[in-house]
C-alpha cells in the first residue's frame, strides 16, 4: 500500500509482504527518503505515536523501525530532542548507470515560500479593485490619459495625504507627495538628488536589504552601518553623514521599534546638522498587540522624508509607492523624476478611488486579522515543536524572527532548502560592516503562502528547527 505521511509531506511506499512485514517496509521507506534527500540531515521526525496514527499502523511498528535506523546510523534519538535524521547520513540520488541527459542548472521552485517581503497575493481584493478601476475610469478627466505631472495624479496625492495623516500621523500636503513605482524607485531618486546636493554618506542600519544599500551606493553615496542593540539602531554614531535610512516603526528584519529616546535623538541630529532622515514605513498598517507607532515624520516634516508603498498592503506588482517630502526637496525630486510619469495614471486613479471609497481600510482590517492568525499559529507551533527556539519581533508586520541556538543558522537554512522551503537566515540581511552582536536566527515571512498552503508551510518549517 502507499501511505501518505501528511506529517512530513512525503509518500512512503510500505510493502507488508515478506518476513519483515510493515516494520521492514517502513524501515526501507525511511531509509530511502533519507538517502534520496527528501529527508535532510537534522530533520526532526514525528513521534512514534503521531506517525503511527498518520499511517494507520501500530505504534510499536514505528518505534521498532526508528530503533533499527538509529542502530544503522541513519537516525539519532536523544531525550528531549526527539528523533532526527543523522547529520552524517549519506544523501543524494546515486548517479545513473549509463549516460543520460545533463542535469538542469535551474534550481527547483520551492514548495513553500517563507521569504519576507511579500503579502498573500491570493488574497488580493480583485472584485473591489475592479469596481474601483471601473469607477475611476468612468470619471477620469481626459487629461488623465496624457503626459502627467511627475509628482503623480492629484487625485491620488490628495487621497494619500488624507489617509496618511489619519492612519500614520504623517503631516502631509498633496503638493509634498510624489508618487513612485515602488520603494526602490523612490530610493534611487532620493539618492541622486542627495548626491546632487553634495551628500556623500547615507548611514544605514546594521540589518536590512542589500538592494537598498546598493541603490544608494550606485548614486555615489557611502553606506556605513550604524550600531544596533536592544534599543534598536543607535543614531549616536551618525557623525558626518548627510542622511540616514531607518525603519523606525518596525525595524527590518529585527522586528523592534526604535526606542523613543533614539527617535528624539535622530530628529535632533537632523535639525542640528541639516541632515535628512529617510523613513521606510514598509508595513505601517499591520500592528497587532500594541497601539500603532506613529510615523517619525510627524515629529519634524522638514527633516524627515516619509516613504511608503502598496506592496505589503495590496501587492508589489502594482508598482505604487509614495514619498512625503520637505517642500524644497519635493521640487527637486519631481524634477529628477522627469516630465513623463513612470506610474500608470489608471493605476493611480484606481488606488485613489480605493482609498476614498473605504475599500482600502476594509481590506487592511481583513488582512490584519488573517495575518494575526497566521502569526499566532507560527508562535504556537514553534513553541510546541522547537522549545529551544525563541520567536521575537511579532507585535507587528508580516515576518517573525526565530532566534536559534548558537551555531545552527547555516545548517537549518540548508535543511530548509532540502525540504523545498525558501527562507532567509539573519546573516542574509546583515550589513558587511554591521556593528551588532552576531545572532543565529531565521527571518520568516508568514504573509506569502496562500491560506491553502499555510499549514503545510508551517509544518515544513517546524521539521527543520533544532
Amino acid at each position: 500500500m502507499v501511505s501518505s505521511w501528511a506529517t512530513l509531506g512525503v509518500d512512503l511506499h510500505l510493502e507488508p509482504s515478506g518476513s519483515g512485514g510493515l516494520r521492514r517496509g517502513l524501515t526501507d521507506a525511511l531509509r530511502d527518503a533519507v538517502r534520496s534527500g527528501r529527508l535532510a540531515p537534522g530533520t526532526r521526525l514525528p513521534s512514534s505515536r503521531s506517525l503511527a496514527t498518520d499511517l494507520g499502523i501500530a505504534r510499536n511498528t514505528v518505534a521498532d523501525a526508528y530503533a533499527d535506523l538509529v542502530a544503522e546510523g541513519w537516525l539519532t534519538a536523544r531525550q528531549g530532542s526527539g528523533t532526527r535524521v543523522a547529520a552524517g547520513a549519506p544523501t543524494g540520488t546515486p548517479p545513473p548507470a549509463g549516460p543520460g541527459p545533463a542535469p538542469s542548472r535551474t534550481p527547483a521552485r520551492p514548495a513553500y515560500d517563507l521569504v519576507p517581503g511579500t503579502p498573500d497575493l491570493a488574497a488580493f481584493p480583485r472584485t473591489e479593485w475592479l469596481k474601483a478601476a471601473r469607477r475611476a475610469l468612468a470619471t477620469a478627466p481626459f487629461d488623465a490619459l496624457g503626459y502627467g505631472d511627475p509628482r503623480g495624479r492629484p487625485e491620488l496625492r490628495t487621497a494619500l495625504a488624507g489617509y496618511l495623516a489619519r492612519a500614520r500621523g504623517v503631516r502631509a500636503d498633496p503638493d509634498r507627495v510624489v508618487i513612485t513605482a515602488g520603494f526602490s524607485h523612490a530610493l534611487g531618486l532620493l539618492g541622486r538628488v542627495l548626491r546632487g546636493r553634495g551628500v556623500r554618506t547615507v548611514a544605514v542600519e546594521s540589518y536590512g536589504l542589500d538592494v537598498h544599500w546598493a541603490l544608494l551606493r550606485a548614486a555615489g553615496c557611502a553606506t556605513p552601518a550604524l550600531p544596533y542593540d536592544g534599543l534598536g539602531t543607535d543614531p549616536g554614531a551618525l557623525g558626518e553623514a548627510g542622511a540616514v535610512l531607518l525603519t523606525p516603526a518596525h525595524q527590518f528584519p529585527m522586528g523592534t521599534p526604535l526606542h523613543p529616546d533614539r527617535r528624539a535623538t535622530v530628529v535632533d541630529w537632523a535639525r542640528r546638522t541639516g541632515g535628512l532622515v529617510l523613513e521606510d514605513d514598509y508595513d505601517g498598517e499591520f500592528r497587532y498587540d500594541r497601539q500603532p507607532i506613529g510615523a517619525l515624520q510627524g515629529l519634524d516634516p522638514d527633516h524627515v522624508v516619509y516613504l511608503g508603498t502598496a506592496s505589503k498592503s495590496l501587492a508589489p506588482g502594482l508598482r505604487l509607492g509614495w514619498m512625503v517630502l520637505p517642500p524644497p526637496l519635493a521640487a527637486e525630486v519631481a524634477a529628477a523624476k522627469g516630465r513623463i510619469d513612470t506610474v500608470g495614471a489608471l493605476e493611480q486613479l484606481t488606488l485613489a478611488e480605493f482609498l476614498t471609497s473605504g475599500a482600502y481600510d476594509r481590506h487592511v482590517r481583513s488582512a490584519r486579522l488573517r495575518y494575526r492568525r497566521r502569526r499566532d499559529a507560527l508562535a504556537a507551533a514553534v513553541t510546541e515543536w522547537a522549545p529551544g527556539v525563541r520567536v521575537t519581533g511579532i507585535a507587528a508586520g508580516l515576518h517573525a524572527m526565530l532566534r536559534l541556538p548558537p551555531g545552527t543558522e547555516q545548517s537549518v537554512v540548508q535543511a530548509a532548502a532540502w525540504q523545498g522551503l525558501a527562507l532567509h537566515g539573519l546573516a542574509f540581511h546583515r550589513h558587511p560592516e554591521a556593528v551588532a552582536e552576531p545572532l543565529d536566527a531565521l527571518v520568516v515571512g508568514y504573509g506569502t503562502p496562500p491560506d491553502s498552503a499555510w499549514a503545510g508551510a508551517l509544518a515544513a518549517l517546524c521539521r527543520v528547527l533544532p
